[in-house]
């Protein structure tokens, strides 16, 4: 069975935000709400300077997602590896509601560690 590895779920909202969010870090999240039992993911995301900036940018976006989960990165390209695993994991587009593969910062030359999406490149 798939797994964020992340912390939460908390509720999207900016005083949550900044209570579990406590340091200025590349890093990981996953949108979505919940039941008593299970995290529905719908989209996953990371941020390659500052997560709880990035996260703070959906608040009042869509109803839909009510809730976070969270993870810090040792790296921009951490970030970015971890999101392409838990991109693929959770069902990518067809599941979620990313519209596209994760993408890597122009001029990185990173891959994806789960497909070959940035090999013709």
């Amino acid at each position: 069975m798939a797994s964020l590895n992340m912390q939460g779920p908390y509720t999207l909202k900016n005083d949550n935000i900044d209570e579990v969010i406590t340091k200025t870090s590349a890093g990981n999240y996953a949108l979505g709400d919940s039941d008593e039992k299970t995290f529905y993911v719908r989209y996953v995301g990371r941020a390659d300077e500052n997560v709880k900036v990035r996260l703070k940018s959906w608040v009042g976006k869509k109803d839909k997602y009510k809730e976070f989960k969270f993870s810090y990165a040792t790296s921009p390209k951490a970030a970015f590896e971890k999101e392409c695993q838990n991109y693929h994991d959770f069902g990518g587009s067809d599941k979620l509601d990313n519209d596209i593969h994760p993408d890597r910062p122009e001029g990185s030359g990173w891959k994806c560690p789960m497909c070959k999406v940035f090999d013709d490149e």
